[in-house]
C-alpha cells in the first residue's frame, strides 16, 4: 500500500477516486503510530481498533446518506487530529492535566463539521497544560520536540498538532490560539497555520483558555487546504455566545486594515526585536527583500501600541480569564498542575474588578491607536516568532523566553485581527522560518490569497518532510452570501469601470483566461470604450484574458442595473472548464464592431489603440 506520509487534502481524495478504502488506508496508517511505549509525545491519545471500526461505520453511513457521491463528503476518509483541549466523544479530554480529565458527551462544534463532511479523528494531541504557553514544554505527557531539531522547541501551546502535521502523519489538525497557539508552532515547524477570525468557528466544546478571546486554529500543509477546512469549520452557531455571523460585505470607511478589497500595502515593524537570535534577523531580511519583489508596498512603522497591547494579555488582568475557566479545579487540585502554568494563573489574584475595566479601556485605546496608524495599509507582515529557543533554555528561565516567542502574535486577538502564518525557507541553522500575515477581522480570504501568492514566488517543502508544495491555489468562500463574476474590459483592474467593483467591496480572486471557444470585439460608440464578448466554436475562437472578482450578493443587483446595453451578465466558461457569471453581449451589439480577438484581452488591445499600434 502507498505510504501516506505528507499527504495533502487533494493526495487522499485522488486515492478514494482510485479505489482506495478508508478501511485500508486508515488501518495502515494507524498500524504505524508506533505509541505503545509513549514514544510519541506529540500524542496524549489514540484511537484503537474497535474506535476505527466505529468511525469507519459511521462514515459508510454517511456515504450512503450522501448517496455513495464523494463530492458531497469533501474530506472523505481524511484522517486527522485535534488538541487535546477539544471535545471529541470517544476520547478523553485532559487539557494536558490528567487530573482534570473527563469524557466529553458530545463533539466540539468544529470537530462536528469536520466529522459531517466525512474527516476521521484518530487521536488527540499534547499541549502546553490548559493552553497556556507559547513553547510546548509544560506538559506531564512531555515536551514535544521541534521536528527538525528536537533538541528545539515546537512552539505552543498547540505542540503536538503542529508536530503531527508537520511530520505528514495527517494532513491538517486543530489547535487554539488565545495569544499565538495556533502560529508559533507553525512558524518553528514549517506550517501554514490559520487563526481565524474571532466567532468564525465556534468555540462550543473547547476548554477555554481566555474565552472572549478564544479561537479554534488550523495547521495545515498548504494554504489552499487551510482555506478548504475554513469554509467547512465556518458557520454561526447560536448556542456558542462567542459565534459571529459572517458580514455580507467590509466597512467603506475606517481604516484600510479593516476595510474589503485587495491587499496591497503592508506594514513591517520599522525595528524588529530578535532578542539577540542573528539566524531568525538574517532569515527575516531575506524574506523582507523577497517580498520586495511581489505586487506589495512594504511600508516600516512604529509598532509601539501593538507592543504595548500585547503586553497586556499577560501583564494585565486578562490572566483572570484563566481563572475563570480552571477556578474550581484549582481549587482542589493545584498540585495537579504544571507549577509554571498554575504561577501564571494564580497572578489572578492580583488584579482587582476596577483593574480590569482600566485595562479595558487602555485596551479600546491601544486599538483606536492602531487603527489610526494602519488607516493607509491594508495588512500587517510580521515575523512569526522571532527567537527559536532550545527546550533546556526554556526549562531554565520558561517566562522569559516564552514572552519573547509572543512578541508578534499576542496583540492580535485583543485588536479582533485575523492571521494567517505561512512559512518563509529556512534560517543557516536548518530550522524553518516563518511570518505571518494580520490583516482586520473578516478578511480570512484575502490573506489566503495574499500568501497563496507568496508561497508559488518561493515554495519550501511540505512541514518536515521531503515533499513538493504543489501550485498553491486559494479557495473561495463557499457562501450563498456572495457572487463571483468575470470581466473582461473595462471593469478590469486599472480601467475606468473597475470602481463599480471596488465601492462594493468585490475582491479581486483571480487572473485567468476563457476558454478558447471566444472572440472579442470593440463596440462602436461606446464611453468608456467597452468589448463584447462572443461564444464561437473551438476552431474560431480564442482564450481572453478575464479576471474573475467577489462581491456580496446583496450588492450584486446594484452592479447589475449598471451595465447599458447591449451588454449584460451570463455564462462564461474559463479555460480550466469552470462556468462562472461573466459579461456577454447581445448580437445586435456586434453589428460594425471591430474584432480584436488578436489582441487576447481588452487590456492589451487598448494600450495598443494609444500607442498607435491598433
Amino acid at each position: 500500500m502507498p505510504s501516506t506520509r505528507g499527504w495533502t487534502l487533494q493526495d487522499w481524495r485522488a486515492a478514494y477516486e482510485q479505489g482506495q478504502s478508508p478501511k485500508t488506508l486508515l488501518g495502515d496508517l494507524l498500524a504505524s503510530l508506533d505509541t505503545a511505549n509513549k514514544k510519541d509525545v506529540a500524542w496524549i491519545s489514540l484511537i484503537d481498533q474497535a474506535g476505527l471500526k466505529k468511525a469507519l461505520a459511521e462514515l459508510e453511513q454517511r456515504r450512503e446518506q450522501a448517496g455513495g457521491d464523494l463530492a458531497a463528503l469533501p474530506l472523505y476518509g481524511v484522517p486527522f487530529a485535534v488538541k487535546d483541549n477539544i471535545d471529541a466523544v470517544g476520547f478523553e479530554t485532559t487539557a494536558a492535566c490528567p487530573a482534570y480529565a473527563y469524557a466529553p458527551g458530545q463533539d466540539a462544534a468544529t470537530v462536528a463539521r469536520l466529522k459531517a463532511a466525512g474527516a476521521v479523528l484518530i487521536g488527540k494531541t499534547n499541549l502546553d497544560q490548559f493552553a497556556t504557553g507559547l513553547v510546548g514544554t509544560r506538559s506531564p505527557y512531555g515536551a514535544v520536540p521541534n521536528t527538525f531539531k528536537p533538541e528545539v522547541v515546537s512552539g505552543g501551546s498547540s505542540s503536538g498538532s503542529a508536530s503531527l502535521v508537520a511530520r505528514g502523519l495527517v494532513p491538517f489538525a486543530l489547535g487554539t490560539d488565545t495569544a499565538g497557539s495556533g502560529r508559533v508552532p507553525a512558524g518553528l515547524n514549517n506550517l501554514v497555520g490559520l487563526k481565524p477570525t474571532k466567532g468564525l468557528f465556534s468555540i462550543e466544546g473547547v476548554v477555554p483558555a481566555c474565552k472572549s478571546l478564544d479561537c479554534v486554529s488550523i495547521f495545515a500543509l498548504t494554504v489552499g487546504d487551510a482555506g478548504a477546512l475554513q469554509d467547512i469549520m465556518a458557520g454561526y452557531q447560536s448556542s456558542d455566545a462567542f459565534s459571529r455571523k459572517t458580514p455580507t460585505s467590509l466597512p467603506t470607511d475606517g481604516p484600510a486594515i479593516r476595510r474589503g478589497g485587495p491587499i496591497k500595502r503592508l506594514a513591517i515593524p520599522e525595528h524588529p526585536q530578535w532578542f539577540g537570535d542573528q539566524q531568525s534577523e538574517a532569515a527575516w531580511n531575506t524574506a523582507v527583500s523577497n517580498w520586495r519583489q511581489q505586487d506589495v508596498e512594504l511600508v516600516p512603522m512604529d509598532f509601539a501600541p501593538m507592543l504595548e497591547l500585547a503586553a497586556l494579555l499577560y501583564e494585565g488582568p486578562w490572566v483572570a480569564e484563566r481563572q475563570a475557566a480552571v477556578e474550581a479545579f484549582m481549587a482542589d487540585h493545584a498540585s495537579d498542575m504544571n507549577p509554571v502554568v498554575k504561577g501564571i494563573i494564580e497572578k489572578a489574584g492580583n488584579f482587582s474588578a476596577t483593574d480590569t475595566f482600566k485595562a479595558q479601556y487602555r485596551k479600546e485605546e491601544l486599538v483606536r491607536a492602531i487603527d489610526e496608524r494602519l488607516q493607509a495599509v491594508d495588512a500587517l507582515l510580521v515575523p512569526t516568532a522571532p527567537t527559536a529557543p532550545t527546550i533546556a533554555a526554556v526549562n531554565a528561565d520558561p517566562v522569559t523566553l516564552n514572552s519573547q516567542l509572543g512578541t508578534y502574535t499576542n496583540f492580535v486577538n485583543l485588536a479582533d485581527f485575523c492571521a494567517l502564518a505561512v512559512p518563509a525557507g529556512f534560517r543557516d541553522d536548518g530550522l524553518p522560518f516563518g511570518i505571518t500575515l494580520i490583516s482586520g477581522a473578516w478578511k480570512d480570504a484575502e490573506l489566503q490569497r495574499l500568501a497563496c501568492q507568496w508561497l508559488n514566488a518561493h515554495p519550501t517543502p511540505l512541514g518536515a518532510t521531503d515533499c513538493k508544495r504543489p501550485q498553491e491555489l486559494p479557495v473561495s468562500p463557499a457562501s450563498a452570501d456572495t457572487i463571483t463574476v468575470a470581466v473582461v474590459g473595462a471593469h478590469l483592474t486599472g480601467m475606468p469601470l473597475n470602481t463599480q467593483l471596488t465601492e462594493r467591496n468585490a475582491v479581486l480572486l483571480e487572473q485567468t483566461t476563457t476558454s478558447a471557444n471566444y472572440r472579442l470585439y470593440a463596440l462602436p460608440n461606446t464611453t468608456p470604450p467597452k468589448p463584447g464578448l462572443k461564444r464561437v466554436g473551438p476552431e474560431d475562437g480564442c482564450e481572453m484574458i478575464v479576471e474573475v472578482w467577489q462581491m456580496a450578493s446583496s450588492e450584486f443587483g446594484s452592479f447589475v442595473d449598471l451595465i447599458p446595453a447591449p451588454l449584460g451578465i451570463g455564462n462564461v466558461e474559463l479555460a480550466d472548464g469552470r462556468w462562472v457569471n461573466g459579461f456577454i453581449c447581445e448580437g445586435y451589439g456586434l453589428e460594425g464592431a471591430r474584432d480584436v480577438t488578436e489582441f487576447g484581452g481588452w487590456r492589451a488591445y487598448i494600450t495598443a489603440l494609444k500607442s498607435g499600434q491598433a
